[in-house]
């Protein structure tokens, strides 16, 4: 049976007196940025990260609106170090957590060195495309567009290809075509990405592959597996806090909380007998065992929170909040 990798987030490593973690010089000519990665929700931009960093950091499911957060994936080569930041989907927002999503896809734009604007290569280029298009159109950020889901295109797929190059070339943008999901064209798309960046520093440990705390990565996880077993049921009235982890030689401990905003959410997710958090809960440990490489006892917990979505105070409390 394979080993997972555990995945290496900031809280693994030793900090020194200064409070900062000790980062080996980069070579000569060495090259590192921060690339974005925006694009509408559910074109793959999470797969594609994970893919492009070699481990799973960031949850993908089926149900539009997956990322919450800016999460950060590593990729560190012996040329450079490609810092990549997830972002949600760019839609037009519905509710006060909506905004708050789109506010920060759009602060990441303006705060990285290379925007890569991902675009789902199996259907023609539409007006949330091009509503994007307009939006990246007034940044100074170099662009280039990536072409994905190239393994689902129709054998005549010629005419896909001539509406997002029109798009591109509009624009004086790059494109090029890839597969998240079976790694065609990954590697000419990561060249093409090092070319973009500038001479530059190691920003983190060579062997990191995100930024982010385990327990948010747990919290993730768990959410992930909702966002699989409950479909359109319980979509995005969703959120996790991790109130426990405790660690032992021989188990990790792991309570959360899975807030809803209804009294038949929670019918729905603790489901009949408690037959639904047990599967979520079931398949969530897994997951989590991946991550820490190590046994979890996962205990859930249901909340109702009403309109926690609509308020300022309870989207701080749960961890959203716009981002500097």
């Amino acid at each position: 049976m394979r080993v997972e990798p555990k995945v290496t987030s900031i809280e693994n490593y030793t900090f020194s007196f200064s409070g900062e973690v000790t980062i080996p010089q980069a070579p000569p000519e060495f090259k590192s940025g921060f690339i974005g990665i925006v694009g509408r929700p559910n074109v793959g931009k999470s797969t594609l990260m994970n893919q492009l960093v070699g481990q799973k950091i960031a949850i993908t499911s089926p149900v539009a609106q997956t990322t919450r957060n800016r999460l950060r994936g590593i990729l560190t080569t012996p040329k450079a170090q490609l810092i990549f930041v997830d972002t949600p989907g760019i839609h037009k927002p519905h509710h006060q957590l909506g905004e708050v999503l789109v506010q920060n896809a759009k602060i990441a734009i303006e705060s990285v060195d290379v925007v890569l604007f991902v675009v789902d290569g199996a259907v023609a280029c539409g007006a949330g495309d091009r509503y994007i298009a307009d939006l990246l159109s007034r940044s100074k950020t170099p662009i280039i567009v990536g072409a994905n889901k190239i393994d689902q295109q129709p054998a005549d797929s010629q005419f896909l290809d001539d509406s997002y190059a029109q798009m591109a070339k509009s624009h004086e943008w790059e494109i090029v075509k890839f597969s998240a999901k079976t790694n065609a064209g990954l590697p000419q798309l990561q060249e093409l990405l090092i070319e973009h960046l500038e001479i530059g520093p190691l920003y983190y440990p060579p062997d990191l592959v995100t930024d982010q705390p385990e327990r948010f990565i747990m919290g993730e996880l768990i959410r992930e597996q909702i966002l699989l077993l409950t479909r359109e049921e319980v979509p995005h009235s969703v959120a996790i806090a991790i109130d426990l982890v405790e660690e032992t030689p021989s188990i990790t401990r792991v309570l959360a909380t899975i807030n809803v905003e209804r009294d038949s959410q929670k019918g729905i997710l603790i489901g009949k007998g408690g037959a639904m958090l047990k599967a979520i809960g079931s398949e969530a440990r897994e997951q989590i065992q991946k991550l820490i490489a190590g046994k979890v006892y996962l205990e859930l917990f249901v909340k109702v929170q009403p309109k926690w979505r609509q308020s300022r105070i309870s989207l701080a409390e749960l961890g959203y909040r716009v981002e500097e």
